[in-house]
């Protein structure tokens, strides 16, 4: 089974009717300071983590003295904008006595749909991360339509956990668990404590929303935990009401684990392998001998460019005799490649006229051949 003392990277999803009393629409303090010590607590293991959290709308109705009623869509928007400053102040003055730094991260569907914005957003949280920052992640509702919504944060949680390649997802619900069927319902319903496959006969038990907050229900959380595994992330569904919510967790909370196959690691290969190439790059033995010793791909060892593909996309790596060597996602379009073909990493700047990110092909966007 799962277990987070073993995880490497953390996303912790928080529904607004964990941060958010449904009465008074005021935050609960000491929950979340208690969630601060959690992460405090990971942290200072070695573990990154990421948070997902929904609130801001619930936060902000209160303040804007919105009733219970079901808000416009420029109502909500307008509550987004007032509620996302005082979440995010929220994370920082608990976080802050832990000496933990956090950042606001605020996404949208189209953030993961299209490639660049979505290796714009890959990078951006993986330098957040090897600050050792928290990202507190959340849909940009003041922007968002429903044409470009996640529309819950259980799925948004899974596309942030794919994106930053973490090992584990933990779903911070209303139920400590996923039930045969409804167990406010049916007192017959048995929890699952680990699920390895997502049959038709699993799917069918999904029910519908919960709390009067919360857009999601089991069948986005199954969603979620499809996209989860289908990237080598193990996924947990467990009560968040708790004090330390992570740690109860940990010391063997209920749950319901979804274990993957794989690690995120070969998920990933994996992903990459199937996709299509657009193009191709030969490099020199130096370069060759790089790769072999597990590093990166710079300009400076590539000596031709071929095809026409836009950043981000798959193209083949060749020897100098057209040997196949493997294959890696490109973080120049073909236009640039070119113009940088056999540069040092330091030339590139004055070359394209803005700092790049120095590799042709990261290693951890490479797969070579064994």
């Amino acid at each position: 089974m799962a277990t987070l003392d073993k995880a490497k990277r953390i996303v912790v999803k928080i529904g607004s009717a964990l941060l958010v009393d449904l009465n008074s629409g005021a935050l609960r303090q000491q929950w979340l300071a208690s969630l601060a010590q959690d992460i405090a607590w990971l942290r200072a293991k070695g573990i990154d983590v990421v948070i997902v959290s929904s609130g801001s709308i619930a936060l902000g109705r209160a303040v804007l003295g919105l009733g219970p009623t079901a808000l416009t869509l420029e109502q909500s928007q307008a509550a987004a904008a007032v509620g996302q400053i005082q979440l995010a102040r929220a994370y920082e003055q608990h976080l802050a006595p832990h000496s933990v730094i956090t950042a606001q991260v605020l996404v949208t569907l189209e953030d993961s749909s299209d490639r660049r914005r979505y290796l714009n957003s890959r990078a951006t949280l993986g330098q957040l991360l090897l600050y050792g920052v928290v990202p507190i992640v959340n849909e940009n509702d003041t922007v968002a339509t429903d044409e470009i919504r996640y529309g819950d944060n259980d799925r948004l949680a899974a596309q942030i956990a794919v994106t930053v390649g973490a090992d584990h997802l933990i779903l911070l619900s209303d139920v400590d668990g996923f039930y045969s069927g409804n167990p406010k319902d049916d007192i017959a319903a048995i929890r699952f404590d680990t699920i390895t496959e997502l049959t038709p006969q699993i799917e069918a038990m999904a029910g519908d929303a919960g709390s009067g907050l919360s857009k999601g229900g089991m069948k986005t959380k199954l969603m979620a935990a499809r996209m989860a595994m289908g990237a080598g992330c193990a996924m947990a569904i467990t009560l968040g009401s708790p004090q330390n919510p992570l740690q109860t967790l940990l010391n063997g909370a209920n749950s319901t684990w979804f274990l993957p196959s794989v690690d995120p690691n070969t998920a990933r290969k994996k992903w990459i392998s199937s996709l299509k190439p657009q193009g191709m790059v030969s490099i020199d033995a130096g370069a060759l001998r790089a790769l072999k010793a597990g590093r990166s791909l710079l300009p400076a060892g590539v000596t031709k460019i071929s095809g026409s593909f836009s950043r981000g996309e798959l193209v083949r790596i060749l020897n100098d005799s057209d040997q196949d060597l493997g294959c890696g996602l490109i973080a120049f379009d073909s236009g640039e490649a070119q113009l940088i073909l056999g540069c040092h990493t330091n030339e590139v700047e004055n070359i394209l006229g803005y700092a790049s990110r120095g590799a042709l092909i990261h290693r951890d966007d490479m797969v070579l051949q064994s």
